[in-house]
């Protein structure tokens, strides 16, 4: 019985050894360009498109924006080279720091007296200084801090004057001509000059830039009409330079993904027991006229309740003002209250809370400045002018929907903040704290890792737009933020 079962087995190796078995190959698409051409890409936009990240434009940012990741993607497919306006510093600008020295981009820091981690400046920076490469083969043209209005006006290039709130010294460094070329003027020249294909990414900082600043400086948000006027202007621009060039619309992230107004929660007011009885004592005439003007009818019990100020020792709501509140100033009642769940600090406050201001406590006898936090009422309306901006891309996308297609970052990071991205298992989310997180320590911008993110949108549209195959970044080959120092 032993001996049949091991002629079995040898006859089973047999007649296996006999067959020859065909099993199908997967098939390999090779990379393609589809039907359009990336012998040479243009890219025009803001900080995002430049690479700035952690409060500064410096040498591995610049080097990770997605428009260099997309453009190292696209040399597989008939794409050339990609020369951006080199900025030749390690740690970039972030701030002139005492004497006048420039302090370079932001790291992430442990308090070593509380133990709390924050950004901070790495050290020493950089002024930016003037390019010397070649400025006739740029290829991008990212500026941080522009708008749709200031990418079409030559004073953004100069002159360098309290005349002129336009100038940006991050155009003016590579400007063909400073004070009298523009950058949507220099991208559309470089599209004349052989340009091929253009991603286009302008119209954040018509909103952020308002945002960031707690909304206290209306002049600086771009009306409607003005913006879809500028879009129309800078966007046609681009393809006129190239009847035949194709290219890729990048839209605006919601308010609610960026970092900036996470980071400092709305009780972020430590406060003693000895502090907040003294507070207490000195809000009794206050909280008292409060219910004195509400017995009189001018304010509801809600708004009262809303104004009145009250501490305890621990974590608090600190002391702001609040322009939407009844005007009761003729009564000497100042519009002030304490924060609540519903408003949102930004970064700065982390720094400048707590602090000393004219013999008072920033935050507890000293209302915290509107540059400081947004309000309800201001964050509906920041809501409700990106969703109109981006009704205005949409349509432009559609109005040219032959030559153009939407690379839909505002989904990227709604699906980020929401833990639905992830390369290889590993996740990406809406926070500067590492490994996972992807924005950069400034709370606004991307870092290296996310922006391989976006230029895989940017990939992923293409590709379906003009049946491309253009092969995807892996996201984990790049960094994100640094560990705490």
């Amino acid at each position: 019985m032993k001996n049949l079962k091991h002629y079995i087995f040898l006859l089973s190796i047999g007649a296996l050894s006999a067959c020859n078995y065909e099993f199908p190959e997967t098939a390999v698409q090779e990379p393609s360009a589809g039907s359009a051409d990336f012998t040479k890409m243009v890219s025009i936009g803001n900080s995002l498109t430049a690479g700035y990240m952690d409060g500064a434009l410096y040498n591995r940012g610049q080097e990770n924006s997605f428009a260099v990741m997309l453009a190292e993607q696209l040399r597989e497919v008939g794409g050339g080279e990609f020369n951006v306006p080199s900025i030749n510093s390690e740690n970039g600008f972030y701030a002139v720091g005492p004497g006048g020295v420039p302090l370079g981009r932001l790291v992430l820091t442990v308090n070593p007296q509380t133990g709390a981690t924050g950004p901070a400046p790495i050290g020493a920076g950089d002024f930016p200084s003037p390019y010397q490469g070649d400025k006739t083969a740029l290829n991008n043209f990212g500026v941080p801090g522009i708008t749709l209005g200031t990418a079409l006006i030559p004073q953004t290039g100069g002159p360098d004057s309290p005349q002129n709130p336009a100038y940006n010294p991050m155009y003016a460094r590579f400007a063909s001509a400073p004070g009298e070329s523009t950058v949507v003027g220099d991208a559309a020249a470089a599209m004349q000059n052989g340009g091929t294909f253009f991603t286009f990414w302008l119209g954040n900082n018509d909103v952020l830039g308002y945002a960031t600043g707690g909304a206290s400086n209306p002049s600086i948000l771009t009306s409607n009409e003005d913006f879809q006027a500028r879009l129309t202007a800078a966007l046609g621009a681009m393809l006129q330079s190239n009847p035949e060039a194709k290219g890729a619309v990048a839209n605006i992230p919601s308010l609610n993904v960026l970092p900036y107004f996470q980071l400092v929660p709305w009780n972020a007011l430590p406060v003693t027991a000895e502090q907040a009885a003294q507070a207490n004592q000195g809000y009794i005439p206050y909280n008292a006229g409060l219910e004195q003007v509400q017995g009189l009818g001018l304010i509801s019990a809600e708004e009262r309740e809303l104004r009145t100020i009250a501490f305890a020792a621990g974590q608090n709501g600190f002391v702001m003002e609040d322009e939407t509140l009844t005007d009761l100033s003729a009564l000497g009642l100042p519009s002030i209250r304490q924060s609540n769940a519903n408003d949102r600090a930004t970064l700065p406050l982390a720094q400048a809370l707590g602090q000393p201001v004219n013999g008072a406590i920033r935050g507890i006898n000293h209302p915290v400045e509107d540059q400081f936090v947004l309000l309800p009422s201001e964050q509906e309306e920041i809501v409700t002018k990106i969703n109109t901006f981006n009704g205005f891309i949409n349509a432009a996308v559609e109005a040219n929907a032959d030559r153009l297609v939407l690379a839909d970052i505002k989904d990227l990071l709604d699906r980020a903040a929401a833990g639905q991205v992830s390369a290889g298992g590993v996740g990406l989310n809406a926070s500067i704290i590492p490994p996972n997180g992807g924005f950069s320590v400034d709370g606004v911008h991307p870092n290296a890792r996310a922006h391989a993110f976006v230029a895989n949108t940017f990939i992923d549209a293409i590709n379906a737009k003009w049946g491309a195959n253009i092969r995807r970044v892996n996201p984990n080959n790049f960094v994100g933020n640094d560990l705490p120092r």
